[in-house]
């Protein structure tokens, strides 16, 4: 039994990943479109190619995307190439960042900020005596 690629639910999943409203999507395909409508697109199971040409430009993901995308495939893609998740979280992190280093940079710069500060502050206190001793 093949299952058929629902493109309404393809075109709603990339816009929400994209962090679209409706009501952007249907003011960047034209004048004749409302959220509504949009709403309508999304419950289609087959949108007309040259609309999917449309919706591809606004968004910027490839009319192949909303065709081909099949959310249980992906799920099992990513399920079977991770092994269900069994190695330690050590592998993914690899930092090569010493954070005390970092901290002790940090320390040291505010220090050289404040002796700067401190520096300027006492330049305009001279000249402040200089201008009230003329």
């Amino acid at each position: 039994m093949e299952q058929k690629i629902h493109q309404g639910k393809n075109v709603k999943r990339f816009r929400e990943m994209l962090n679209i409203k409706q009501e952007a999507l249907a003011y960047d395909l034209g004048e004749e479109w409302n959220q509504k409508k949009i709403s309508m697109l999304e419950q289609k199971d087959v949108i007309e190619e040259s609309l999917l040409k449309q919706i591809s430009a606004v968004l910027k993901i490839p009319v192949e995307a909303f065709q081909n995308f099949d959310e249980e495939q992906a799920i099992n893609i990513i399920s079977n190439t991770f092994d269900n998740c069994q190695q330690p979280a050590s592998v993914f992190y690899n930092s090569t960042i010493n954070q005390i280093d970092q901290f002790i940079k940090l320390h040291e710069e505010k220090i050289a900020l404040y002796e700067r500060m401190l520096k300027e502050k006492d330049e305009m206190m001279a000249r402040l005596e200089k201008l009230i001793n003329k």
